[in-house]
């Protein structure tokens, strides 16, 4: 199997990523489920989540550690990439080139040699952190395993600079990309929330609150258990009353109530959208952080 996956890389060609302003967009999928490490220390421990028919683990190793949900920006930037030339009428592959710059340019991020070095230590935990999942799988008995990047490479000129870099995204997310009813556009001030929790909290309501009028919500334990966070329930509800209370999240106002069953839930609202707020969001302001 892995002679055979290595020759159909091989025959892959180059899709060569678009530089310039295109709308964000993220996978469903990644924003439902429990994927990535919310922590930015090393996490080393699987998500091992279940749920009715949905199966998720996630494995890391001990040099890099699990994929965290700043390193999933990556993958936000080449499922934007692989929708906008897709929707233009070009063609795409999982093999996708962008120099450093036009990656970090996307998700927000300077172009220091800082940064650069911690995207290059974000591929490798993308690379290395493996899932096993029954999410699209047509047999219930059946399960898929990959890697978040196949495998990456860089290109350096006669002094040692980067150039550009080279990457393999897998086919469960290249499928998942293609399909317009598992992708939706985000808010590009989604690249600006500093901590895992708002960042997980926000792609899970852009997922199922939308712009419904009368928003969504969720128990505090049903949360916990899809964040496959490694804090305690109770850490985890004050750092969420914490969120609650600063209002991060763009587009949306959250609240939490008692209902009748005394169970403490998370209601999610989209909030009116301000014109010259949205304008100036999507405003480049890089900075070095997160990755």
């Amino acid at each position: 199997m892995a002679a055979l996956r290595t020759y159909e890389d091989q025959q892959l060609k180059l899709f060569r990523a678009r530089p310039g302003d295109i709308a964000a967009r993220d996978a469903q999928d990644l924003m439902s489920w429990p994927f990535f490490s919310l922590a930015k220390s090393r996490r080393v421990a699987p998500i091992d989540f279940r749920m009715g028919e949905v199966s998720i683990r996630v494995e890391a190793t001990v040099e890099h550690g699990m994929a965290t949900i700043w390193d999933a920006d990556v993958l936000i930037w080449a499922a934007s990439q692989i929708v906008d030339a897709r929707d233009r009428g070009l063609r795409t592959s999982r093999l996708m080139s962008a120099t450093p710059y036009e990656i970090l340019s996307f998700i927000n991020r300077d172009d220091s040699a800082r940064s650069y070095e911690r995207l290059k230590a974000a591929l490798d935990r993308l690379q290395s952190t493996t899932i096993v999942t029954s999410i699209r799988q047509p047999s219930e008995r059946r399960r898929h395993r990959f890697s978040w990047i196949n495998e990456w490479k860089e290109r350096l000129d006669a002094t040692g600079r980067p150039l550009g870099i080279e990457l393999i995204v897998p086919d469960w997310f290249y499928a998942g990309v293609l399909d317009d009813a598992l992708i939706l556009t985000i808010d590009r001030a989604y690249f600006d929330l500093k901590g895992g929790l708002e960042r997980w909290l926000y792609r899970l309501v852009r997922k199922h609150g939308g712009r419904q009028t009368h928003g969504w919500s969720f128990d505090l334990p049903h949360l916990h258990l899809k964040s496959g966070s490694l804090s305690p329930l109770k850490h985890f509800a004050y750092d969420l009353r914490a969120i609650v209370q600063r209002q991060p999240l763009p587009g949306y106002h959250l609240t939490l109530v008692t209902d009748p069953g005394g169970r403490i839930r998370l209601i999610f609202q989209p909030t009116p959208i301000d014109p010259l707020s949205a304008g100036a969001r999507r405003a480049p302001r890089r900075r070095a952080a997160g990755l």
